[in-house]
């Protein structure tokens, strides 16, 4: 039986307005709060499934070339010696090239406790040869996260505390 040592949680909804507003600009209050309250928390589609999809908060169409951030609203809470690690989803790959744009996104244990809460962002890139439209209605999953297991050296002695994101655990 897999070992359950994670939970996934909305961000809070100031939170994912900055987030929101940042990557879209002002939506308006009542569609950003539409926008957050339809938010899917990541789940398996079966009880064999490794992945956990993550949905597309809104409509998304990506067209051939172009790259969007999507902001998911979702944090996770994981146990040390842990890590999420997303791609995108298998089919969405195959049929466009969709890509995420760091290949493997990485979602620490210690991310959780950032100081945007450990929001979970998806740039993802329509990469395709074909000239294809990858169009994404809202509560697609497009993103699947993978919970590993790591180790760390015997020699390691690493005490520094994250805050931050992308970056944050190479600045001194």
């Amino acid at each position: 039986m897999a070992r359950r040592i994670a939970k996934f949680e909305k961000v809070s909804y100031k939170q994912f307005k900055e987030a929101w507003m940042d990557t879209f600009g002002d939506a308006g209050e009542e569609e950003i709060q539409k926008i957050y309250e339809g938010i899917r928390i990541p789940r398996r589609a079966t009880s064999g499934s490794a992945g956990y999809d993550f949905f597309v908060p809104v409509d998304i169409t990506v067209a051939p070339g172009r790259t969007v951030k999507i902001p998911t609203g979702i944090r996770v809470q994981m146990e040390e010696e842990w890590v999420l690690k997303c791609y995108p989803r298998s089919g969405l790959g195959f049929k466009y090239r969709l890509q995420l744009n760091n290949t493997v996104g990485i979602i620490d244990s210690d991310y959780y406790y950032s100081d945007n809460e450990g929001h979970i962002f998806a740039k993802i890139t329509n990469d395709t040869n074909e000239e294809k439209t990858v169009e994404l209605k809202a509560g697609t999953g497009f993103m699947q996260g993978i919970f590993v297991e790591y180790g760390i050296t015997v020699d390691d002695d690493v005490r520094t505390v994250r805050n931050g994101g992308f970056g944050s655990t190479t600045k001194v």
